[in-house]
Formats: C-alpha cells, sequence, structure tokens
C-alpha cells in the first residue's frame, strides 16, 4: 500500500502528490519502493541492483545490521532477511543460521549483505573472512554466493565486482 499522499498515476512507475511534501513523506516513499526492489518474485539480474533498495533502507540505522537475500533457481527473490544486528562497529553472524535459512528457503542461491554505519564501505579483513566462511558453509549445500555487498553511504562494495566471490 502507497504511502499517504501518494498516489499511483495511469502509467506504471508514476506517482502523484497534489500537495507539498516534507522530508518524512518523501522518506517513507523511497522505503516503500526500496521496499519494492526487494519484493518476493522480483528477479535479480546483476548483484549491485538491489545496492540502492537495501542502502534505502539501511541508511538511517545506527547499527551493523547483516542480512541475507534468498533467490531460487532463476535469481527470483525467495525472502530478504536481516538475519543480525550488531553495534555501531560490528555484529556477531552465525554461518549455521545462515545455512539453515537457506535450506528452509529452498535457495539455489544468496546475496550477503550488511552495512557500515561508519559510512566507509573497505572491507575488513574479518569481513573477508566470513565471506570466505560462509561460502565454504554453502557450497556444501550447493547454494551459490553470488556477491557480498557492504553499504555505506559513500556507495557500496560488491565482492563480485572485486573478484572477491
Amino acid at each position: 500500500m502507497l504511502p499517504e499522499p501518494f498516489k499511483a498515476s495511469d502509467k506504471s512507475g508514476i506517482y502523484q502528490t497534489q500537495q507539498p511534501l516534507n522530508a518524512e513523506a518523501i522518506f517513507k516513499m523511497a522505503n516503500y519502493l526500496a521496499r519494492q526492489r526487494l519484493r518476493k518474485g522480483r528477479i535479480i539480474n546483476r548483484p549491485d541492483e538491489c545496492c540502492l533498495a537495501l542502502q534505502s533502507i539501511l541508511q538511517e540505522t545506527e547499527h551493523e545490521v547483516f542480512g541475507v537475500i534468498f533467490l531460487d533457481q532463476q535469481h527470483r527473490i525467495i525472502a530478504q532477511d536481516p538475519m543480525f544486528r550488531g553495534t555501531i562497529n560490528q555484529a556477531t553472524v552465525y554461518t549455521r543460521e545462515i545455512v539453515k535459512s537457506a535450506l528452509g528457503h529452498n535457495a539455489a542461491a544468496v546475496i550477503l549483505f550488511h552495512n557500515h554505519p561508519s559510512g566507509r564501505t573497505d572491507p575488513s579483513s574479518s569481513d573477508d573472512q566470513l565471506t570466505q566462511t560462509i561460502k565454504k558453509a554453502l557450497d556444501l549445500i550447493e547454494v551459490r554466493v553470488l556477491d557480498h555487498l557492504i553499504l555505506g553511504t559513500e556507495g557500496h562494495y560488491s565482492y563480485a565486482q572485486n573478484g572477491k566471490i
């Protein structure tokens, strides 16, 4: 359901309003559109397609969130799950829980993501190690890791685009 005061236009992807908007209304609409990009059934052709949506959703978050987008064989979204909540500079991530969720969703592939509240997107050595640990665990159950995205106010970092997956 569209947030007030927006209304859908006759043209797909066009929205209208008859009144001036404050920042809160614009922010609500941006979050709505971001969640639509990550809704069940949407096809992800390139993992970085979801970066803008994830950045919109996580931009106001002052703590780390580590999540997983679960995909079927045709890279359609099954679910998007912010699985772990951390502090301002780290989140404890349990590989076992990711494997369990991947099996529960019957996923064929995943895109890992987490935010850096500092705004910087450089991966840390612990980010690198965690990515490899999760990848190895998911390889055992034949679930492909397509990417690990690090999101910040300065943009994003893609492990796939940087040849690290």
